[in-house]
C-alpha cells in the first residue's frame, strides 16, 4: 500500500498539472456503476455514481495537498468550496493524460473507474486494479470525521510529543511497536515499509512492546521514522508492486531499502525471519533487533 512518501510523490507531479483545470464531464467505469447497485461501496464512496458525476462536473481544482496517505483535491464552483477526497488503497494511482492510450501499462488501461474530461480537452484519470481505493466528495473536511482523528503530519513541530503521548495510553503501551507506529492515530503516513526500516534503523525488535521502549529511544524512534520518510520522498518512493506516480512514473527508494523484503541483514548477514503483526508480514534481523 502507498504510505506518505509515495502518496507526496503523486502529490507534488499532480498539483502543477491540476491547478486551475476545470472537469467538462465525468466517466464512471461499469464495474463501479454495477457494484454500487449492488450496495456495495466500490471506490466511489458516501455518494451514488449518478449524484457524483453531476456534482462533479463544472468544479475547477483550486489546488490539490496531501493529509497523512491521502490526496486532497481542492475544488470549487459556483463560488463554493469542497473537498475531493483520494485514497489510492492497494493499487490505485492517477493519470494526466490526453488520450488513453498513453497509459504506459495495460493493467491500469484495464481498469480505469473514474475518468475526468478537462475543459482544455486533457483528462485526469483514476486507474485501480484492485479496487481497494476511494474518492470521497465532501463539503469539507469535518464531514468525513475519521480525517480530523489522523495524528499530525510527522514533520510538524508537535508530531513528536503527539507520538509519545499516544504510545504510553493503555491501549497501545502493551502492543507491539510496530503496530503502534502504524497506526494513523499515532502517527501519520508510516505503514509496513517503513516502520520495518525505522525499527531496523534503530536495532528494535518489531514485537517488542511500546512500554518496554525507554522514552528516550521512543524519540529517537520517531527521528528515525522521520528520517526515513523524507528519505523516500527525496527518492520518489518505492515502487515495489503496483505503487506509481503519476503517468506511471516509478520511485527508486525500493533499491535502499535494508531490511523490508530482505532475506538476508545488510549488516550482520544473518538470515532475517519474520512474524505476523496487525496482520502484516513484519521481516526482522533476530541478531541486530532486540
Amino acid at each position: 500500500m502507498p504510505e506518505l512518501p509515495e502518496v507526496e510523490g503523486v502529490v507534488r507531479a499532480l498539483a502543477p498539472v491540476a491547478k486551475g483545470r476545470t472537469i467538462q464531464e465525468v466517466t464512471v467505469s461499469d464495474t463501479v456503476i454495477h457494484s454500487k447497485q449492488l450496495g456495495k461501496e466500490a471506490i466511489i464512496k458516501g455518494i451514488t455514481t449518478e449524484d457524483f458525476m453531476a456534482e462533479m462536473v463544472g468544479m475547477t481544482i483550486m489546488d490539490v495537498t496531501r493529509r497523512s496517505k491521502y490526496i486532497y483535491f481542492h475544488l470549487q464552483k459556483d463560488g463554493n468550496a469542497c473537498l475531493l477526497v483520494s485514497h489510492l488503497g492497494m493499487t490505485g494511482a492517477w493519470f494526466d493524460v490526453n488520450t488513453i492510450d498513453e497509459i504506459p501499462e495495460l493493467k491500469f488501461r484495464k481498469h480505469i473507474h473514474v475518468l475526468f474530461k478537462m475543459e482544455d480537452g486533457g483528462l485526469l484519470v483514476y486507474s485501480d486494479i484492485r479496487r481497494f481505493g476511494e474518492v470521497r466528495l465532501l463539503d469539507c473536511e469535518a464531514d468525513h470525521p475519521p480525517l480530523l482523528k489522523m495524528a499530525p503530519e510527522p514533520f510538524e513541530a508537535d508530531a513528536c510529543r503527539h507520538f509519545l503521548e499516544m504510545a504510553a495510553l493503555a491501549k497501545y503501551a502493551r502492543k507491539p511497536i510496530k503496530e503502534v507506529i502504524m497506526d494513523g492515530h499515532v502517527i501519520s503516513g508510516c505503514g509496513n515499509i517503513y516502520a520495518t526500516e525505522a525499527l531496523f534503523n534503530m536495532n528494535i525488535h518489531p514485537g517488542r512492546t511500546a512500554e518496554r521502549i525507554s522514552e528516550k529511544r521512543k524519540k529517537e524512534l520517531f527521528h528515525a521514522i522521520v528520517a526515513v520518510l523524507q528519505e523516500s520522498i527525496d527518492a520518489g518512493g518505492s515502487s515495489i508492486s503496483d505503487y506509481r506516480n503519476i503517468n506511471g512514473e516509478t520511485g527508486t527508494m525500493q533499491k535502499r531499502l535494508r531490511m523490508y523484503g530482505r532475506k538476508v541483514c545488510a549488516v550482520c548477514g544473518t538470515t532475517t525471519e519474520s512474524m505476523k503483526i496487525a496482520g502484516r508480514t513484519s521481516v526482522y534481523c533476530p541478531t541486530c533487533q532486540k
